[in-house]
């Protein structure tokens, strides 16, 4: 892994390319993720739509980690001619539950649009950091098929 900016790192595999963003260990990660994830998707010429719903995802799992997780934070994707994979990895414990809520709530629906968006593909899985790799988490991802999207 070569760093192509501070805090920033690529990773290329013979999957497709990853990139890999620490993020700030605050609630400006949230604004961050979305900034950094929205350049990165149009930079590879990906469609505005598909941009716009990956997007508005990730910034509902950055925020997840910062309201119930813990910092160190990361952003990692990976586009692939099949699909974009978007993680977001934290150091807290606790796994996210997808939980139904009434209409008048303030919240509780970040997984539900996740899963919405992604048509079920989406999960969490415990998983190390790369930028930290000594630091144990969990990984909170979605993907998102290129086939119909571009």
């Amino acid at each position: 892994m070569r760093s192509a900016a501070p805090g920033v790192a690529e990773h290329s595999s013979s999957l497709g390319q990853s990139l890999v963003w620490r993020l700030r260990d605050d609630a400006r990660a949230v604004g961050d993720a979305r900034n950094l994830l929205r350049r990165a998707l149009l930079l590879v010429g990906l469609g505005r739509d598909l941009v716009d719903d990956a997007v508005l995802m990730v910034s509902e799992l950055v925020t997840n980690a910062v309201l119930y997780g813990a910092a160190p934070y990361e952003l990692v994707v990976r586009v692939d001619p099949a699909e974009v994979v978007c993680t977001v990895v934290d150091a807290g414990a606790v796994l996210p539950i997808l939980r139904g809520t009434d209409a008048q709530a303030e919240n509780g629906r970040g997984l539900l649009i996740v899963a919405e968006l992604s048509a079920g593909l989406y999960g969490c899985i415990p998983q190390t950091f790369a930028t930290c790799p000594e630091v144990e988490g969990k990984a909170t991802w979605f993907a998102l098929p290129q086939a119909d999207r571009r």
